[in-house]
């Protein structure tokens, strides 16, 4: 292996992998999430203008700095994405090009965008700052809860999406009310509905900045209703939000990123979309040195994968055979996973970071996407049994003692 195939595999699992207990891998982590956070601050104290006139020199070399870190940052990540299994079958062109094209890639683009932009099209420096407040998504990357934040807004769109509807109703339907209790009054400020919403909308969140109010008993009256309804109604979405996050939280113990999955066997025939959608139904888990992560009739029904690290398993059906070693992207416990019947007890040799698919969510996938269920359930039919191996030497060496 070249010098330069290893610095890109080890590359590749400091910005990709996902290791929650490798220290480069958290260093990084830590490192561009301060760094995002620090661009954020300066963006808000440059708007200062005695600030800004004072230190303008430091802004703008940290302003240089940080754009040569995330340029960096990107052009590793293009150059290691060949690593991902799903794109170990293209041309390195075509890989990085799908690649670049992948949600967390654009932001990382569009973080460096403006300020190659400026030297290519006259911008206004005030447009310029503006537009550097994208880096702050980048945090989606780095930070866990603000990935889970966004999983849980994505998972609960549809319930969000109606709530939103019905308040957008609640809007008009107020603001029509007053336009037909006060809208005929000289100088009234609900004399047609548009400018009534903006009353409406300032009531039924509770804010009531009192700039606009009602001046009859009916108008007043019904402000009244608006008021009690809207207290009700708008703390509908954070139920909803708080609902998702205790919902992610008892299902996830720390996040499962797209190249620790994508390392997986059991992944390595699935589009990268794919992987995608599988990444809602794994949980992931750390196992410390010499834990015992499954033991038989513990956990039935539950498929592990190795994310990092090295596992020790047995078959409890056959304790005779010795133990087998399970590295980086291997799995066990398919029999467990299909059948609900567990074979195999397993015992953590290093610090492991392990996903698991249990068997009440791959039921739920077969209802949800039959055909990627179909084609996940293929996948590891496909892998042999781990013991096959052991399995076979141990009943050559036994034939010659029963035939003695």
């Amino acid at each position: 292996m070249s010098k330069s195939t290893t610095l890109k595999s080890n590359l590749y699992k400091i910005l990709e992998a996902g290791h929650s207990h490798d220290f480069l891998s958290r260093f990084f982590e830590g490192s561009m999430a301060v760094l995002i956070i620090l661009n954020v601050i300066a963006f808000s104290l440059e708007t200062v203008p005695s600030i800004h006139d004072r230190h303008e020199v430091f802004f703008r070399v940290f302003d240089l700095v940080s754009i040569g870190i995330f340029t960096l940052e990107y052009a590793a990540r293009l150059w290691v994405c060949t690593e991902h299994p799903p794109f170990r079958g293209l041309t390195p062109f075509r890989a990085r090009l799908k690649f670049a094209r992948s949600p967390l890639m654009i932001v990382d683009f569009l973080a460096i965008a403006p300020f190659l932009l400026s030297f290519i099209v006259p911008m206004d420096l005030r447009v310029l700052r503006i537009l550097r407040l994208v880096r702050f998504f980048k945090l989606a990357r780095f930070s866990p809860a603000f990935n889970t934040m966004l999983r849980v807004i994505a998972g609960e769109r549809d319930a969000l999406l109606g709530v939103l509807i019905v308040m957008f109703g609640m809007i008009i339907i107020a603001a029509s009310l007053l336009y037909l209790a006060e809208g005929h009054l000289p100088g009234s400020n609900f004399s047609t509905v548009p400018e009534a919403m903006w009353w409406a909308v300032a009531t039924l969140t509770t804010v009531g900045y009192g700039d606009v109010t009602p001046v009859t008993a009916l108008g007043r009256f019904l402000a009244g209703v608006v008021m009690i309804s809207g207290l009700g109604f708008f703390a509908l979405p954070i139920g909803i939000i708080a609902s998702g996050f205790m919902e992610e939280f008892r299902r996830k113990d720390f996040v499962v990123s797209w190249g620790m999955a994508a390392r997986s066997e059991v992944f390595h025939t699935l589009k990268p979309e794919e992987i995608a959608d599988v990444l809602n139904l794994l949980k992931a888990r750390t196992a410390p040195p010499g834990s015992v992560i499954a033991i038989d009739g513990e956990k039935p029904g539950a498929l592990f994968m190795i994310g990092s690290g090295d596992v020790e398993i047995r078959d409890v059906d056959r304790p005779e055979i010795d133990a087998i070693r399970l590295v980086e992207g291997q799995f066990w416990g398919a029999r467990s996973l299909l059948t609900g019947e567990q074979g195999e007890t397993a015992t953590a040799i290093s610090t492991c970071d392990l996903i698991v698919l249990d068997q009440e969510d791959f039921r739920n996938l077969s209802r949800l996407r039959p055909d990627l269920h179909r084609r996940l359930l293929a996948n590891i039919a496909d892998v042999h049994d781990p013991f096959a191996g052991a399995k076979l030497k141990h009943a050559t060496e036994a034939a010659p003692e029963q035939a003695t």
